[in-house]
């Protein structure tokens, strides 16, 4: 109902082409309001059914707002790291269509991460959900720190997009810094043998291979090969560390 509504206003103040963007806005709405019956959301060439590029750009972007907002605070420089980062994935002219419309939506609804990660379950394979996360944190880490509210926003996001407690916790050591990271990123105690440590990092290398992810969309491309690189540095900080050869 709200998308039609919207386009009437919109062809009202903007004739044609504003009816159109009234109606791209207003399906949003409908669709992270569960006002629209069943919700539109993307993720492209590896989701499990074919939906709107535009839906899934929109709803990443608002998984990218909440961790923002997570610790009281609007950083500029973790705005400038999402913009940037669309711009650079999307192009500018693309990017910036998605945050006019991102931001008359935000500016009256509250964004449900519970019902986008609920939708994204239904049509993702579970090494996508994983690049997610690994972009969350890159969000949360631009500004040179990542906050105990922003690490506890992205595990409640975690829980809603079913990431187990070990995998998330690979991921955040990959951006919050400890004695042990290298090995909280392979998934493996300190008082693992050298033999375990190979193979935990062969395991680990064909889990966040950028090949598992098989997608046409550059962003989450770009957080599969950040992921496997901080993978191989994990396991070369340990041969170097162990004398593994």
């Amino acid at each position: 109902m709200i998308k039609w509504l919207a386009a009437i206003l919109g062809y009202s103040l903007y004739r044609f082409p504003g009816a159109i963007f009234g109606f791209l806005v207003g399906s949003f709405i409908d669709n992270i309001t569960g006002r629209g019956g069943r919700p539109q959301t993307i993720l492209g060439d590896f989701a499990r059914q074919s939906v709107s590029p535009a839906d899934f750009e929109l709803n990443l972007l608002s998984l990218c707002s909440i961790v923002i907002k997570a610790d009281g605070s609007v950083s500029k420089r973790e705005m400038d790291y999402v913009q940037q980062y669309f711009v650079g994935t999307y192009g500018k002219e693309k990017a910036n269509a998605i945050f006019r419309t991102f931001n008359e939506i935000n500016k009256k609804h509250e964004i449900s991460a519970q019902r986008i990660c609920a939708y994204l379950n239904q049509r993702t394979r579970y090494e996508v959900r994983l690049q997610l996360l690994h972009f969350l944190f890159g969000i949360a880490q631009a500004d040179g720190h990542v906050s105990d509210s922003e690490i506890n926003k992205i595990r409640e996001i975690a829980g809603y997009l079913r990431v187990a407690l070990r995998d998330f916790e690979s991921i955040m050591a990959m951006f919050v810094q400890s004695a042990d990271n290298a090995y909280k990123i392979l998934e493996i105690e300190k008082t693992a043998t050298n033999d375990e440590i190979k193979k935990a990092y062969r395991k680990m290398a064909k889990k966040y291979h950028p090949d598992r992810v098989n997608t046409e969309n550059e962003a989450i491309k770009k957080g599969a090969e950040e992921k496997f690189k901080e993978v191989q540095k994990a396991y070369e900080q340990l041969q170097k560390e162990r004398g593994i050869n």
